[in-house]
């Protein structure tokens, strides 16, 4: 994460209130403002010329479906496993660069021009914590959303189903708000996740709980 500067700060402020009032036409990646969108089209460029399908999840697909006040500082993109490398390699030349990473972590790049970070989620890789791993792997990227040479946003069950599986409190934040924000999707959503583990179910119930709580509360 950058510096909390006052440059940084006044960037993110400009950020919100950019989301915020676009928030009805931005309905694709590549309307996010300022430099997100730069990288979006910087990846973009890759994906047309290697016909690689790509999704974008993390925070920005937790903004795209419904937590508008969401926001990151990251690019999460999910990616076949067998094209990351020709991904690498052609990021590589195309105004990214490689950062090193200890092994058995998930790629990482940083677009020179910006400063953006993108995280790569590697198809058939296990999310979760150190002390303990998802029951299952991120998903072939055309099963949550994506197709070939254009980026586009996880499906909201796809998102939601990552998010869980990440297992960290915040994430699980994340999903409530979007439980909060899609009421009318809450069945399909649950029956999504019970097609991948019956132990989503029960975590995703839970949370629907939680955001039935906060809206009582308010």
């Amino acid at each position: 994460m950058p510096p909390t500067t006052l440059e940084f700060l006044s960037e993110q402020v400009e950020l919100s209130e950019q989301l915020n009032m676009g928030r009805d036409v931005m309905l694709e990646p590549q309307d996010l403002p300022g430099r997100y969108g730069r990288v979006v089209r910087a990846i973009d460029h890759i994906l047309e010329v290697t016909r690689i399908e790509a999704a974008l999840g993390g925070g920005w697909a937790v903004w795209r479906h419904g937590y508008a006040a969401r926001l990151t500082q990251d690019i999460d993109i999910a990616l076949p496993a067998d094209r990351i490398e020709e991904f690498q390699r052609a990021a590589s030349v195309s105004g990214f660069e490689l950062l090193a990473q200890k092994p058995g972590r998930w790629p990482k790049m940083r677009h020179k021009q910006t400063g953006v970070q993108v995280d790569i989620l590697p198809e058939g890789a296990r999310p979760g914590t150190a002390l303990k791993l998802a029951p299952t792997t991120i998903p072939h990227p055309a099963r949550m959303g994506a197709e070939q040479g254009r980026l586009r946003y996880m499906t909201l069950s796809a998102t939601v189903l990552l998010k869980i599986a990440a297992g960290r409190e915040r994430d699980q934040g994340d999903v409530v708000e979007l439980i909060r924000s899609n009421t009318n999707q809450l069945e399909a959503i649950r029956n999504d996740l019970g097609a991948a583990h019956p132990q989503y179910v029960e975590i995703f119930d839970r949370l629907v709980k939680s955001a039935e709580a906060q809206a009582d509360q308010e």
